[in-house]
């Protein structure tokens, strides 16, 4: 898999598969002006990944579809490597390739986005590598149970929790439809199972007298669990309607793959300006305010670190010099008086602590802050370092 350049294309593409293997990265046009746009309208764009993904997911917790996709697009990786290393490792079977293990995936990513919390430390591709990497074996294992199950030892194992989301989601929405199908489970769950063997997968049909008793059972307790317009059920109408329960809970249990990597084309002529994210919103700028404060704050620390671990290491007359020189605020001449030394020995002495000073000063700046050290860089990290040593609490 190539690995994807800058935040554009971190953020806007999207994996795509031939036979199986990784092909290339598919840009999705909306997405892409999308991140262009919030870059390129600041003076000073944030550079790094983890501000752009704790840009996104605050705003996705705003039910932002934007958002969504921004993320979406940066969970490729970790997806992608979750299902390559769980077909590598033999968990898959011969039956699923690493194409349908990342699309299952996938489908799971809103409960990657809520389960993450930026605050505990961990980044979002961490965490949503060792969590894609649990979410796929759970359902390879749950897949493995369900395809082994009848749909009779499939309705056992169902709670009315799991049934009542697989009627859901087949797109039973309807109360009163949903609470007859569950009265003619709750039937078939009182009547038929207690009488059967436990840890059978293969449980068998009930026989027509088992059904004739749950069709009982069912228009007796219809008269007081659901509307009076409820038309009596015979025992076949509840068999099709459990039938069909057990292929809507297999379905929900493992659902069909399908791509959600959809990306839109340049001609996609719906496309509105309204949609995408407003750069100058209060939500960027006070991000960008928060980590360029955050900036500060970690440059300081690692300015005094660098600049007192650098004093720490001068030798001893050398410290007093520049404690005499910036706490007291003598002159060359009383502190070569008051140490009983030549006034040129003073002044060598102090040039010398503040290009050693200086040249640690400099090195933190190339490091830390990618700075060229142009003379007028120079000029102003002199300056700063006056400034330091002035405010610097002496010993």
């Amino acid at each position: 898999m190539r690995p994807r350049q800058g935040l554009i294309e971190t953020f806007s593409t999207f994996v795509t598969f031939t036979e199986d293997y990784f092909d290339r990265w598919m840009s999705d046009s909306k997405l892409r002006r999308s991140m262009d746009r919030c870059l390129k309208t600041q003076p000073k764009p944030p550079v790094s990944e983890k501000f752009w993904v704790h840009f996104w997911h605050k705003k996705w917790q705003t039910s932002s579809s934007e958002a969504q996709g921004h993320l979406l697009a940066y969970l490729q990786e970790a997806c992608y490597w979750s299902a390559h290393k769980t077909v590598n490792a033999g968990f898959a079977g011969l039956h699923l390739s690493i194409a349908d293990l990342f699309q299952i995936a996938l489908t799971q990513a809103e409960r990657i986005l809520k389960g993450f919390n930026p605050d505990r430390g961990s980044t979002l591709k961490d965490y949503a590598s060792v969590a894609f990497k649990s979410i796929i074996r759970d359902l390879l294992r749950q897949r493995r149970e369900t395809d082994i199950c009848s749909d009779w030892a499939l309705l056992r194992k169902l709670s009315q929790k799991r049934l009542r989301e697989s009627l859901q989601n087949a797109g039973i929405n309807d109360e009163e439809q949903l609470e007859q199908y569950i009265l003619a489970w709750t039937g078939f769950k009182t009547l038929y199972v207690p009488t059967q063997a436990t840890g059978t997968r293969q449980l068998n049909k009930p026989d027509p007298d088992t059904w004739e008793a749950i069709a009982k059972f069912y228009n007796i307790e219809r008269e007081t669990q659901l509307s009076p317009k409820t038309t009596p059920a015979s025992p076949a109408t509840l068999e099709r309607s459990l039938t069909q329960c057990a292929k809507w809970a297999r379905l929900y249990l493992y659902p069909t793959v399908g791509s959600l990597n959809i990306a839109k084309s340049d001609s996609d002529t719906r496309e509105i300006v309204e949609d995408l994210a407003d750069p100058n919103e209060p939500m960027l700028a006070e991000l960008i305010a928060e980590e360029e404060n955050q900036d500060r704050q970690t440059q300081q620390v690692q300015l005094k670190h660098t600049l007192t671990t650098a004093l720490e290491r001068l030798k001893p007359d050398v410290l007093e010099i520049l404690r005499l020189y910036y706490e007291q605020g003598l002159t060359q001449q009383d502190i070569a008086q008051q140490l009983d030394m030549k006034q040129y020995t003073v002044s060598r002495r102090l040039t010398k602590a503040r290009e050693t000073l200086l040249k640690a000063l400099a090195q933190w700046t190339q490091n830390a802050l990618d700075g060229e050290l142009t003379s007028e860089a120079i000029a102003q990290i002199s300056t700063l370092l006056e400034e330091w040593l002035y405010s610097y609490s002496w010993k």
